[in-house]
């Protein structure tokens, strides 16, 4: 099999036994769970950070911000390179940088460096994630057994992110701050130590070629749109640094394409998006990125500020969430998706999420956790445990092994700009109609209506966009021709 005159040897990857499948099934999963929950893990500490080490308040959003900046803008090159390298190589390498990055900062005794180290942070998720969901993807044929390993990657992520806020609450309430950094250490070692073990290494032979020119516009580009989305919602859509940031963006894509199309190894496989069913997974993924990220920070607002829930109580609140999305994408996601198909599942799972965004847009100042937030979580929480899979399925399908990792750098990327865009512009217009109203609840409820609509997009543009028929069609055949399916038969 080759790619760009790259040649990867998958043998030991491609013929596994079921131990090892399994196995590598369970270290993707842990791996993509820690990702998600050190992302959202810092919300509820941001006060106490913000306290201990004298942040300047326009600083203390680069805690999150520079996980996300250095994570979105490095996606795709993380997957082009484990692609180029090797997969289980890059996870090693990843997840080593993540946790020497946590330990430093756990250790932060300044705002600088707890910053530099998220932004370390980040940069090193950017080469587990793909690398993961790549490995996944290569361990299993088209058909039932991938499907549920893919629902249960999923799983891992949306239980990260939610679970984030309760392992958050629970360590900043009883051992501090430092330790939602500190956890990291232990864990990431276990995980190199049993990835080492455990996973068969997909050796590169030949000479990797990696575009250098498409790899540094796209980390450019993905930095600068994270960038002024972000400078936006502190400093105002129309000052100088946004504009500016957003007219680099626009720059810097044009630039991409031209580069793109006439590079003989390509960082962007444009061919990768001639399959109909890509583009609807992808589009349908970026749009619920949107609602994943933004739904619980909201909700975790609400309760601490609104209804003086302790970080602790926020987290367990937070706790149905987690528990919805395990037990629905481990025990009915699979099984949905065989008898419905991408299509529906993907629009089932959509109708679901905002009809949960609908339910938590009647927020009010007297209302309460079981009335208003805990229908509408649970609403959305089976939602995303029915659309990320099936998103991710139609995302994947078909693609050569050789070309796993860009796959899965391109779909994680959609997700996380979507997040980057959906927490920037539903922050901005909470923000925004608070001070109109002078009510909390009013800009949290206008977020949520917001993100109704989005849902309703979502839907609007899968049903328009996938052919059930022919997406079924397709995914059985590239089933029947077996995992060695090619670039040219998408």
């Amino acid at each position: 099999m080759t790619t760009s005159g790259v040649t990867t040897s998958l043998r030991a990857v491609r013929s596994p036994g079921r131990v090892v499948i399994v196995t590598a099934l369970g270290l993707a999963c842990a791996a993509q769970f820690v990702l998600q929950l050190d992302f959202s893990i810092v919300n509820v500490a941001l006060p106490t950070i913000e306290r201990e080490l004298a942040f300047a308040p326009a600083e203390l959003q680069w805690i999150v911000t520079g996980y996300a900046l250095t994570f979105g803008s490095l996606l795709l090159l993380g997957g082009r390179a484990g692609d180029l390298v090797g997969r289980r190589r890059l996870l090693e390498v990843g997840l080593g940088v993540f946790g020497i990055a946590s330990l430093t900062c756990g250790l932060s005794f300044s705002a600088p460096m707890l910053i530099g180290a998220r932004l370390v942070q980040g940069g090193a998720a950017a080469l587990v994630s793909p690398s993961a969901l790549a490995l996944l993807a290569a361990g299993y044929p088209e058909g039932p057994a991938r499907n549920r390993a893919l629902s249960l990657f999923q799983a891992a992520t949306a239980a990260g992110a939610s679970a984030g806020v309760l392992a958050g609450g629970i360590l900043v309430e009883f051992l501090g701050w430092r330790w939602i950094f500190l956890v990291n250490v232990p864990i990431v070692a276990v995980l190199v130590v049993l990835i080492r073990g455990a996973i068969p290494s997909d050796v590169i032979t030949g000479h990797p070629k990696l575009d250098v020119a498409g790899a540094a516009l796209a980390t450019a580009g993905g930095a600068a749109l994270i960038f002024g989305l972000t400078n936006g919602q502190q400093n105002g859509f129309t000052s100088v640094g946004t504009v500016l940031a957003f007219a680099a963006t626009i720059l810097l894509a044009v630039v991409f394409v031209m580069v793109e199309r006439r590079s003989s190894s390509p960082m962007l496989p444009f061919s990768y998006f001639r399959s109909p069913t890509h583009r609807a997974s992808i589009g349908a993924i970026a749009l619920v990125g949107i609602v994943l990220v933004s739904y619980p920070y909201f909700v975790s607002l609400y309760l601490q500020r609104v209804l003086a829930f302790t970080p602790f109580l926020t987290g367990l609140a937070l706790l149905p969430s987690t528990v919805t999305v395990v037990v629905i994408s481990s025990l009915v996601t699979r099984h949905a998706i065989d008898r419905l198909g991408v299509k529906w599942t993907l629009i089932l799972g959509l109708v679901l999420i905002g009809a949960g965004q609908l339910w938590l847009a009647q927020l009010t100042v007297s209302g309460s956790y079981l009335s208003n937030i805990l229908p509408g979580q649970i609403l959305t929480s089976v939602g995303n445990s029915l659309a990320l899979p099936a998103g991710t399925i139609g995302a994947i399908s078909g693609v050569a092994r050789s070309d796993d990792g860009i796959a899965s750098g391109i779909l994680n990327t959609a997700r996380q700009m979507g997040s980057a865009v959906g927490l920037a512009v539903l922050a901005t217009a909470a923000a925004a109609w608070t001070v109109q109203t002078g009510s909390l609840s009013a800009g949290y409820a206008l977020s949520y209506l917001l993100a109704t609509g989005v849902s309703l997009i979502a839907v609007l543009w899968v049903a328009s966009r996938l052919n059930h028929r022919v997406c079924q069609a397709e995914l059985a055949r590239r089933r029947a021709s077996g995992p060695n399916v090619t670039r040219a038969s998408l």
